[in-house]
């Protein structure tokens, strides 16, 4: 068994910053990430993301738990979802939809393959 532990995600040091691959606009938002790969294809890690728009790119299911900020999660088909830090979500495989950044966000994330 292998344990991932990620302590203190709300200061967990990061990758540089790099521009969002599918920006909707300006501002383009950057993300900076600190992941952990496992050899179970489980990938686990904290992620930050500046404002902005853009197209959702992980295809993978996801469950999430934001840490700080405010932003909005638009799916292709449903109702928009406005979250904030505190807030957890769980996103089924090839859920796509538009992310909008509004306030910095950082959350700590698990992409099960």
């Amino acid at each position: 068994m292998t344990i991932t532990h990620l302590p203190h995600s709300g200061s967990t040091p990061l990758s540089a910053a790099v521009p969002v691959a599918v920006p909707l606009g300006e501002p383009v938002a950057a993300t900076r990430v600190h992941a952990v790969e496992r050899p179970d294809g489980v990938e686990a890690g904290v992620w930050e993301c500046s404002p902005g728009h853009w197209r959702r790119q992980i295809m993978q299911a996801e469950f999430c738990h934001f840490i700080q900020g405010r932003c909005r999660f638009i799916p292709d088909t449903g109702a928009a979802i406005d979250i904030a830090a505190g807030d957890a979500l769980y996103f089924p495989a090839n859920s796509s939809g538009v992310w909008e950044v509004a306030e910095t966000v950082r959350k700590s994330y698990v992409l099960l393959p």
